[in-house]
């Protein structure tokens, strides 16, 4: 009976333990006791054949490598055990021991089943992770994923016995051990596994710029975002290094692995959250210092970034006006061209819609100017040149995101969720300011030529064309009103009075007299929309001003002073290592600077802060968080209504001035036009011009309504102290700045220690922890929406808004 017992509990199918003794033979054969015994002994005879089949099975056929490892384990270290346990149980009986054998020779069954007491828990525990890792056989539930055994696992590290601690902990060994090889693959050489693809979190995706993705289903819990961000970074490096050195693989500095092989050997399982993520950046670091230097120098980064400070941000004014001034003289011709044809030549619209070509056209034509005014002699304009060759004019049709009408998988809602906060575009307002320079959706864009995009992505560039967008209708608003003033005709009289002698006849004064009767009528006229125009420009102006000066020049200069520092030490000359090294030629001592500069992850997530910090305080942003005005574009809205009404008061003011000059051809020289009734467009025009007044008039007021509400919103005050974002844990975590939102306080006491530094000239603000030890990039605090309300105080020029007579009578407020 005892060898039956034993050859059952190793595995093998026996009868006596299987047998229902509630029978009433058994119970004559066998007493009550003794058949508890047996129950036990069946019980884990049963978990045993069991657990064998299924290690079996999962170990054969299961996608995941990680759960196949783990199986394994099962199988040759814990029932492996629970055999030998066997074995020296039977060994006992048979050399007599005292613990086991009694009197007379006799083994108590007691003492046999005793021996596996402390084995029941934990092949019941077994038992359980391995259905788990089935899934149930694949009937109710799909193989379970590395990641969540993972978790499974150092969750039962805390359960409280110490059988299940050890073996729970013997099998994260294991488990974490696989992963950390799959891992290795990817942080060491940029390649997936092929062993456990479809298990491992980092996908091929064609739609991602970079062409891998993150799963965060896949991601154990200890993996914070920003450390899978930091692995996605490496690999997708690595790919690009051996890309770069595709002619000569040995050339690359890939086959130096002895620093990150010993960073990831350092590590001790289970593996601790924060000396992982420090492994990562150590060899993201190392990957930097050694090869991603050499690809993508300093000087290229800042290159690429004065780029977009010049021309998409309209660092170089004069961009803008060509530009403008091209895309107002297309769009001139076109009107006139479709004027000049027959009516049945005519096609609807298509003869006044901009086309793709004239958009690039138009671009063309602008580096033509822009060339010109250099001058013949002039020094080659680098910058200028670069611009020409990557910049692009297109027309858009991009849809909004929110307007898919697929049904988004759990996977995918999980991306967007782990995407959250990182995508500056998705925060951005909806106004289609793309729309105002050719009446048709207008952007200016380029594609990010390699090694750039390591740290410049699609959503940056979503951001800056946007930006682009806002700062370039609000600059020609602005040129379209003052250009009203180089209307000769309107300003001056024209023609002049006769000259003597002839203005001394009688024809000559009542000539005079005409004339000035004319200019007359015509100045009181224009005295509306010259005082709306003024009012206007004046809005523009400091609008534009706050905007350009305060805003994107001051944050600029400190993100480019961040750039250039490296990354050690504080202020715009930090980051140089000094050291003495001796001169071979005179034998003295030299001293030699070298710079370390920021690694492409940092940079990219420096650059997101940025970003995000300046689409904030251009007012581009989607402000409040509540039921109420979420999603609302406060200020954007009525600007963007504002530059429409500006617009069409500068048109109205352009046809008044033609339909004067016909009228004075008609009366002066008598050139009459049959077709045309110009006193009654007259009339038309100036009906027409006086509702885009009232319009205009009633545009500001509402945006400077805008400003004092959010001036006013404690959502939008705390959007600027940063509050409330979705920051970026870790190195990159986190948005903070230097002052508070109107120019006054401090956040913190790292940001009081800095205050000093920001107000003498824009030093830059570091604190620790990011990159080689230098400072995490925080975007400093600049003046907040109540420095532009000081200047655009109009007084009581809003105080009479529904008065008809102010307009005929010229009306202007106490500023004018």
């Amino acid at each position: 009976m005892l060898h039956e017992i034993l050859l059952s509990l190793s595995g093998h199918q026996s009868p006596l333990l299987r047998n229902d003794f509630t029978q009433f033979k058994a119970q004559e054969v066998l007493s009550p006791p003794e058949r508890e015994l047996l129950k036990t002994a069946g019980h884990l005879s049963d978990l045993h054949c069991k657990l064998i089949s299924h290690t079996a099975q999962i170990s054969a056929s299961h996608p995941s490598v990680i759960c196949r490892a783990v199986s394994t384990a099962i199988k040759s270290i814990h029932l492996a055990a629970f055999q030998r346990k066997i074995l020296e149980v039977e060994d006992g009986i048979l050399r007599k021991d005292a613990a086991l054998v009694g009197a007379y020779n006799i083994v108590p069954l007691t003492a046999v089943v005793g021996e596996f007491s402390g084995w029941t828990r934990r092949l019941e525990w077994l038992w359980e992770l391995a259905q788990f890792m089935l899934g149930d056989g694949g009937r109710k539930a799909p193989p379970c994923r590395a990641a969540a055994l993972i978790d499974r696992l150092r969750n039962e590290l805390q359960t409280g016995y110490a059988d299940i601690g050890e073996t729970a902990l013997s099998l994260v060994r294991v488990a974490e051990t696989a992963w950390l090889k799959q891992i290795s693959a990817w942080v060491l050489y940029g390649r997936i596994p092929v062993l456990g693809e479809g298990d491992f979190f980092i996908r091929e995706d064609r739609d991602d710029e970079r062409g891998y993705s993150i799963d965060p289903t896949l991601l154990p819990s200890f993996v914070t975002p920003h450390t899978a961000s930091s692995m996605l970074f490496i690999g997708t490096s690595l790919n690009r290094v051996r890309a770069e050195n595709s002619a000569d693989p040995s050339s690359s500095d890939l086959a130096n692995l002895s620093s990150p092989l010993q960073d990831l050997s350092s590590l001790t399982f289970p593996l601790s959250s924060p000396m992982f993520s420090r492994a990562i950046t150590s060899i993201r670091l190392t990957l930097s210092r050694t090869t991603l230097q050499k690809l993508l120098p300093l000087s290229k980064v800042l290159e690429m970034l004065q780029l977009f400070r010049d021309f998409f941000l309209l660092g170089r004014g004069e961009f803008a006006l060509a530009l403008t001034q091209q895309a107002d003289e297309k769009i001139r011709s076109r009107w006139k061209r479709a004027d000049n044809l027959a009516y049945e030549k005519r096609d609807g619209l298509s003869t006044v819609v901009i086309k793709e070509g004239e958009v690039a056209a138009a671009l063309s034509r602008t580096w033509a100017v822009l060339g010109s005014m250099q001058g013949e002699h002039a020094e080659e304009d680098e910058g200028l040149e670069l611009a020409r060759d990557l910049l692009r004019l297109e027309l858009t049709t991009k849809p909004k995101a929110a307007a898919s009408s697929s049904t988004p998988t759990a996977t995918t809602k999980a991306r967007s969720k782990s995407d959250a906060g990182q995508r500056v575009s998705d925060k951005l307002v909806a106004t289609p300011f793309r729309n105002l320079l050719f009446s048709v959706p207008v952007v200016l864009t380029l594609q990010v030529p390699p090694p750039l995009d390591l740290f410049l992505s699609a959503s940056d560039l979503e951001t800056y064309t946007a930006i682009n967008a806002y700062l370039l209708s609000i600059r020609r608003a602005h040129l379209r009103l003052t250009d009203l003033w180089k209307i000769s005709s309107l300003r001056r009289h024209h023609l002049a009075p006769p000259r003597p002698p002839y203005s001394g006849t009688r024809g000559g004064m009542a000539k005079t007299r005409t004339l000035r009767e004319r200019y007359a009528a015509r100045a009181s006229a224009m005295r509306g929309p010259w005082s709306t125009s003024s009012a206007a420009i004046f809005f523009l102006a400091e609008t534009e001003s706050y905007l350009q000066v305060e805003v994107v020049e001051g944050l600029w200069e400190h993100f480019h002073s961040w750039v250039s520092a490296g990354s050690g030490g504080g202020g715009a000359t930090g980051g140089q290592d000094s050291s003495n090294t001796p001169s071979n030629e005179t034998g003295t001592t030299t001293t030699t600077t070298r710079r370390q500069q920021h690694d492409p992850q940092t940079l990219a997530s420096a650059h997101r802060r940025y970003l995000s910090a300046l689409v904030r305080r251009l007012l581009l942003t989607r402000t409040g968080t509540g039921t109420t005005g979420a999603g609302a574009a406060v200020f954007a809205e009525p600007l963007h209504a504002l530059l429409l009404h500006v617009d069409r008061l500068a048109a109205l003011v352009g046809r008044l001035d033609g339909v004067w000059r016909a009228l004075d051809l008609e009366a002066d020289e008598g050139v009459v036009d049959a077709f045309s009734n110009l006193d009654a467009e007259e009339r038309d025009v100036r009906n027409a011009l006086r509702d885009a007044e009232t319009r205009v008039k009633r545009a500001v007021e509402q945006a400077i309504g805008a400003l004092r509400a959010l001036s006013a919103d404690p959502a939008f005050l705390a959007e600027l102290e940063g509050e409330g974002e979705d920051g970026e844990e870790g190195e990159g975590g986190g948005e903070e700045y230097s002052g508070d939102a109107r120019g006054g306080g401090e956040k913190d006491s790292a940001a009081a220690n800095d205050k000093s530094r920001d107000e003498g000239g824009g030093n830059v603000s570091i604190s620790q922890g990011e990159g080689e030890g230098g400072g995490r990039y925080r975007p400093r605090r600049i003046g907040g929406v109540d420095r532009l309300l000081m200047k655009l105080d109009f007084g009581v020029w809003f105080s009479n808004t529904d008065r008809r007579n102010d307009y005929d009578d010229g009306f202007v407020g106490d500023g004018f």
